[in-house]
């Protein structure tokens, strides 16, 4: 069975329902694993900026709504507290453009540069590349490599920002949420009340100016539930296992990320803790997602030749 989640009407967004992931709004939609669930979002922007409208513009111009809205939620049945939901992506449909901002105030190397001043740059996407042009006229074509920005299930009590990342998952900018992975997210509600929205059509690591390519976007999607407990995001790739972790500082974000690969590999594989934490320190690999919401995000990575089950 094929479910589609249409994102509300820009002028409906609301800063409650659309830029929380939280325990008490109405979901808006059923589901059940094993559908598939076509769900359409809007950009970080809310929709306010096109080719012919800078976000600065549309500020001045008094129609910036919320900011990084997410479309949902959507309830899994039988999704229970305790719970990891699996979300298989399937694909991922790209629009013709997508913006980049420089927005004064946010942003990793804000007054390290130099003074930001705010502007907005379109991107157009043909033949699966992000044409990127250069103050100078000069043209840059980046293969696109899209993925999903914000997408997380709700706390168990409490409200939490689109624009902030989490254990709930959230605004993680991980480009390792592409199609052909799969993400694993704990449970904190009944239904688990899944939102996602804030599509990249492709990002650095670090995202350092605050924006990627930010883009609206048709993405699909598979559930399922294990009936298992984690404490942090995860995602499985066909040859990595990933744990994802937020804070601050950075480093407490990568020693999150680096205990959490540790416990990953004690409870799933049986490894000892001592063995595993040892082994990690000659074999795994990291990644800065990003570095300009309110917690940082880094993911570990490990190959999975290394983890046959003892």
């Amino acid at each position: 069975m094929t479910v589609r989640v249409e994102r509300k009407p820009r002028e409906e967004i609301t800063a409650f329902d659309n830029s929380t992931l939280n325990p008490v709004t109405k979901p808006v939609a059923y589901v059940k694993p094993g559908d598939i669930v076509e769900v359409t979002t809007w950009d970080a922007y809310g929709g306010v900026v096109d080719p012919e409208t800078t976000f600065q513009q549309a500020i001045e111009k008094g129609i910036v709504g919320s900011l990084n809205p997410v479309t949902g939620p959507i309830h899994v049945e039988g999704a229970e507290p305790g719970d990891t939901l699996v979300v298989e992506i399937i694909d991922i449909e790209l629009p013709e453009w997508g913006g980049s901002s420089i927005i004064p105030g946010f942003g990793a190397l804000e007054g390290w540069v130099n003074l930001m001043e705010p502007r907005t740059k379109i991107s157009y996407i043909r033949d699966n590349k992000v044409i990127y042009e250069t103050d100078h006229g000069e043209t840059i074509e980046i293969p696109v490599e899209p993925f999903i920005g914000t997408i997380g299930v709700s706390p168990a009590y409490e409200a939490i920002q689109t624009l902030a990342p989490g254990a709930h998952g959230g605004n993680m900018d991980c480009p390792d949420v592409r199609a052909g992975n799969k993400l694993y997210l704990p449970v904190g509600v009944p239904g688990a009340l899944f939102g996602l929205g804030d599509v990249h059509a492709v990002q650095g690591d670090g995202e350092i100016c605050g924006t990627a390519v930010e883009i609206s976007a048709v993405v699909k999607l598979r559930f399922s539930v294990e009936k298992k407990t984690i404490a942090w995001p995860r995602i499985e790739s066909d040859t990595e296992i990933m744990t994802v972790c937020s804070a601050r500082p950075l480093e407490d974000a990568a020693k999150l990320a680096y205990r959490e690969m540790v416990n990953l590999m004690v409870t799933e594989y049986g490894w000892d803790r001592d063995d595993a934490y040892m082994f990690l320190s000659l074999a795994v690999k990291a990644r800065i997602a990003q570095i300009v919401d309110p917690l940082y995000t880094v993911v570990a990575k490990l190959d999975k030749k290394y983890l046959t089950k003892r």
